[in-house]
């Protein structure tokens, strides 16, 4: 049987028969209370108007029928019903309010409409900033911000529920009484409403929800579809639901068990597709659906044969996606066939399996419905879409549990079955919820939404705290961040912020960030980019001075050898390095000798006289005549030199480039100084090879990070002599608990590199041990 949500022409109030409706499914103690509230709210909400002018009392009676339609429970109706109360502005009045519900109707009510309240509240701010979508740039990318926003905000799936019965009975009313629907209200419904509605499966809100929107904002075009259909939506429903009861009967008859289901396609559905398929109305095949649900492969097609025999198909619209499934493993059959009035309509078959896939699995419907011409290519596997799948999954038991409920008397009556077997299916209904609600909480809380001033929603890890916002919206914004608001107060930076809060940053002019945000301890950042770009900071910060430090102990040698007029950047070339810079910071890192700067300054001899151009001759023959056994293609007797920069070890591969003066110059073929050298002079890059380097050793320099702790540089000089390894170069630093470990060690060849970074690694406390 089909539920549908009736038109918005009711005008019941909270009357008797009203009461009665919407009490039919419920159980004695929940009627009662029901009865409570009611009473209560003709007391205080009589004669209220809420801001869009509808009356208090009229949306209340029609935000409790919707629900009451969706089998909630008592609870829930409850609080779509004290919900619809216009908001207290006086503090006074708002504690008195909240006294008087905990007392009359208990802390969940409450706290169910307060979640309410919430979600309203952020609406508001989102439309009265104009939805922030010109801030944000993307419309789209701030709408879904938006629907996880108010997704996460709800702590409890009935908020969820009370928010979307709410917006459409506000968009019945405007229908009913033919007053404008304000833009902004429509814009919000269709693309965050309706949605999330959709996502959560309740089908009846989203269809009405979108047509109702696109009623108000494309008035002429919503006719001229109306026009178009030959029937009402009651006729059409109608017929659908007499389909589906013969495909039933005839499926039974058959021997196969099946779930039908049917619907006509709504009218902002048919214009959708009308639009993205760029279709004209009468090539339209789908305007009325039937979906066929049985337990095996084999009975989809004994259901697909039984519904060709009765109808006659339209065989290009025929799609197998059982024996070729979608990218995203979406699987079912998919027919159109011409119905006995000369109408088409779709009819989809598929497994329970299929079917649990489809609705909750990466295949899910709105995923590939709302992804426009992306199709079936979108998965859903972000903790979001398991979120709303969770959501799904347990608003189709709690409708499961309220069918049970209200058949048990019947079926103890009618068919026998025993009082034992209900309870053990009510029971089992109940573990699957409960492990559903596990299953959500567990992982409801792991990200955040907050918005900026602008209304612009912001995604953050949770445990985010200002600092992390900052740094969200831009890196300038992190490093000068002094002070936060949120929601209008002030907070200190550390403060944990919460979905839904509005936060706005105090900067200063200029500045950095203070080291004690990289404290785990102090809590001043959740998100490990913030702190990568706090690292940064600092690390260029230290990097500056190395090379202030540096800069000026080579500007002191070079007065002592009476060369203060020479240009740096030319010297750092001659002694193998790609800038002055780099220069600088091995002088300051203690890896290069200042006496070193001297033998830059020592004449070449040359037979040719000219200083400036070095022609390497390209023979064929090689000769072994460099250190540490490197071979020179083509040069006799040529000085060679290991680089200091990347200090190249078997087996690198290597390249050499010709100095001015020193011979040449070995690297290793990735060293980024080398690659800058080879940019600036092609012409000096000469072919180099390794050679007889048994007897050599070559230093190498490896950079270990490890926890601060007593014995850590014992064990790491304890593993070095292990090996047999020498140890010609230590350089430590202590930071925030961190040590930082430089050695330069001699090796002969790369296993003992290799072995060396593994023993490295072994020892406790050590995080990385890497050749730099």
């Amino acid at each position: 049987m089909i539920h549908m949500i009736p038109d918005s022409e009711n005008k019941n109030v909270l009357d008797e028969a009203w009461l009665e409706s919407v009490c039919e499914d419920l159980r004695p103690e929940e009627w009662r209370l029901l009865e409570k509230a009611t009473s209560w709210a003709l007391q205080t909400m009589g004669g209220q108007i809420l801001a869009t002018g509808e009356p208090a009392l009229k949306h209340a009676a029609g935000v409790v029928r919707i629900l009451s339609l969706l089998q909630v429970d008592a609870t829930t109706m409850v609080s779509g019903l004290i919900a619809a109360m216009p908001t207290k502005q006086e503090a006074a009045s708002e504690k008195n309010y909240k006294n008087e519900i905990i007392n009359q109707f208990g802390l969940e009510v409450f706290n169910l409409v307060q979640g309410s309240r919430e979600l309203v509240k952020i609406g508001l701010v989102a439309r009265n900033a104009g939805t922030a979508s010109q801030e944000g740039g993307n419309s789209g990318n701030q709408q879904e911000m938006l629907r996880k926003m108010l997704l996460a905000m709800a702590t409890d799936l009935r908020i969820v529920l009370v928010r979307l019965a709410s917006r459409l009975q506000t968009l019945r009313w405007f229908a009913e009484t033919k007053k404008p629907c304000p833009e902004d209200i429509s814009i919000e419904t269709r693309d965050v409403y309706a949605p999330l509605a959709n996502r959560l499966g309740i089908w009846q809100i989203k269809w009405e929800m979108e047509d109702l929107s696109f009623r108000f904002l494309e008035p002429e075009v919503y006719k001229d579809i109306a026009k178009k259909l030959e029937s009402r939506r009651v006729e059409r429903e109608s017929l659908v639901a007499a389909t589906v009861n013969e495909i039933r009967d005839s499926l039974q008859e058959m021997g196969i068990k099946a779930d039908v289901a049917g619907r006509a396609k709504h009218i902002y559905s048919i214009y959708n597709k009308m639009r993205n398929k760029k279709l004209d109305f009468d090539q339209l095949y789908d305007l009325q659906a039937l979906r066929i649900i049985v337990d095996t492969e084999r009975d989809c097609y004994t259901a697909l044969s039984l519904v060709h025999a009765k109808w006659t198909p339209v065989m290009d619209e025929y799609d197998d996606y059982i024996a070729n499934p979608k990218p995203n493993g979406y699987r079912s059959l998919h027919t159109v066939v011409m119905g006995d009035d000369g109408r088409a309509f779709e009819v989809q078959i598929r497994t329970r399996q299929m079917h649990q896939f489809a609705e909750y699995g990466m295949a899910a419907h709105w995923r590939y419905k709302e992804a426009g011409v992306k199709g079936g290519q979108v998965s859903a596997s972000s903790l979001y879409d398991r979120q709303v799948s969770w959501m799904r999954q347990l608003l189709s038991w709690r409708k499961e549990v309220g069918i049970t409920e209200k058949e048990e008397k019947k079926a103890l009556e009618e068919n026998g079955v025993g009082q034992d077997g209900l309870e053990r299916k009510k029971a089992e209904l109940k573990k699957t919820g409960e492990q559903l609600e596990q299953m959500k909480e567990g992982e409801r809380h792991e990200r955040i939404y907050v918005l900026t001033p602008q209304a612009r929603v912001i995604e953050l890890a949770a445990d985010s705290t200002p600092v992390d916002f900052a740094y969200h919206l831009h890196t300038d914004l992190g490093h000068r961040c002094r002070g936060a608001k949120v929601d209008g107060q002030m907070v200190a930076l550390n403060t944990k912020l919460k979905t839904g809060q509005t936060v706005e940053i105090i900067a200063a002019k200029s500045g950095g960030p203070s080291r004690d945000w990289l404290n785990p301890q102090l809590g001043y950042l959740a998100s490990p980019r913030a702190r990568a770009k706090v690292r940064l900071w600092f690390n260029a910060i230290e990097l500056q001075k190395r090379i202030t430090s540096g800069q000026e102990q080579v500007e002191k040698e070079l007065q002592r050898l009476g060369k203060t007029a020479v240009n740096q950047e030319q010297l750092a070339e001659k002694l193998g390095f790609a800038r002055a810079d780099d220069l600088y910071v091995a002088v300051a890192k203690d890896e290069f000798s200042l006496r070193s700067i001297a033998s830059a300054f020592v004449e070449p001899t040359t037979e040719t006289g000219t200083e400036d151009k070095i022609q390497v001759a390209r023979q064929t023959e090689t000769r072994q005549t460099g250190k540490g056994g490197v071979l020179v293609v083509g040069v006799d007797s040529l000085m060679t030199q290991l680089a200091r920069c990347c200090r190249p070890a078997p087996p690198d591969e290597i390249v050499g480039f010709v100095t001015r003066g020193r011979g040449v110059s070995i690297h290793r073929q990735d060293c980024a100084s080398f690659a800058v050298l080879k940019h600036k002079n092609p012409e000096r890059v000469i072919d180099v090879a390794w050679g007889n380097t048994e007897d050599a050793v070559y230093p190498v320099n490896i950079a270990v990070h490890a926890q601060d702790r007593t014995g850590l540089l014992r064990d790491v000089s304890e593993a070095f002599s292990r090996l047999k390894l020498k140890v010609v170069g230590v350089n430590t630093q202590s930071k925030r608990s961190l040590a930082h470990m430089h050695f330069t060690i001699e090796i002969q060849n790369g296993d003992q590199l290799s072995r060396a970074l593994q023993a490295l690694l072994e020892i406790p406390g050590v995080m990385s041990a890497s050749r730099c």
